[in-house]
């Protein structure tokens, strides 16, 4: 009998714009809360940066989500424990309709990541960037290829 064979996993690199992590907290069900869920299971690892960080934590805080500290601690801390900090990397000379999108877009492209953003008309048009569901369909479309 033939010894089995183990593939090599293909783990998928993101990056996960702000509106994102928001509508993950505002609410459990769609794409960006089992995008969020998938995070949490290894499915994908997430990538940061400093900058990132501090505009997730800036957002989450805004008093029109009202969400708790333990909600936001508990993002912030995920993306940490589960994904990978890169802080050096070259600054685009694209233009944005929003400069605080640069660091996502920077960030993607450096690292060869998925950007997962639900404004993607704020980014050039390019494959890499997707939006909540565009990126579900795309794993579901990766999976049936193993």
């Amino acid at each position: 009998m033939p010894k089995k064979q183990n593939k090599p996993l293909h783990i998928i690199k993101v990056v996960i714009d702000t509106n994102v992590a928001v509508s993950s907290l505002l609410s459990d069900k769609g794409h960006p809360a089992h995008i969020i869920n998938l995070v949490k299971s290894d499915s994908f690892i997430p990538y940061y940066n400093i900058s990132i960080m501090e505009e997730y934590m800036r957002v989450l805080k805004y008093p029109k989500f009202n969400f708790k500290q333990q909600q936001i601690d508990g993002m912030l801390n995920l993306i940490k424990k589960r994904g990978v900090c890169t802080e050096r990397i070259s600054t685009s000379e694209n233009k944005m309709i929003d400069e605080t999108d640069r660091m996502f877009y920077d960030l993607h492209k450096a690292v060869g990541a998925i950007l997962i953003t639900g404004n993607a008309k704020h980014y050039p048009k390019e494959p890499s960037i997707m939006s909540p569901a565009d990126f579900m369909e795309y794993c579901s479309l990766e999976a049936d290829d193993d």
